[in-house]
């Protein structure tokens, strides 16, 4: 349950970067609210999973699953360039975070 809470977690750091950046420095309403509520709850996961999950771990594999949706949700939909270099370091970041997840199961 840990590592599903950790996904969706990872999911919202997402939304709430997103979000921060269309907030534009917090002037615009709805943006900022979903900011705020996104960031809520993805620390309350992050801690939630953190009862079970090493540290190192557990905010590793956050930082992974929100850093690489952010920038793929940029490369998609915010005008952000994709290239084969940015794509292939996406996928390492992925490969670390799965990584991470056998390694502390073992």
């Amino acid at each position: 349950m840990e590592w599903v809470i950790l996904i969706a977690a990872g999911v919202l750091e997402a939304v709430w970067a997103t979000a921060l950046g269309a907030s534009k420095n917090f002037r615009r309403l709805w943006p900022t609210v979903l900011f705020v509520v996104a960031l809520a709850l993805s620390m309350a996961g992050l801690a939630f999973a953190m009862t079970v999950i090493p540290v190192g771990t557990a905010y590793a594999v956050w930082v992974g699953i929100g850093a690489v949706l952010t920038v793929a949700y940029a490369m998609i939909f915010g005008g952000e360039k994709a290239g084969l270099v940015k794509v292939l370091l996406l996928l390492g970041i992925i490969g670390c975070v799965i990584g991470l997840k056998l390694v502390g199961e073992a």
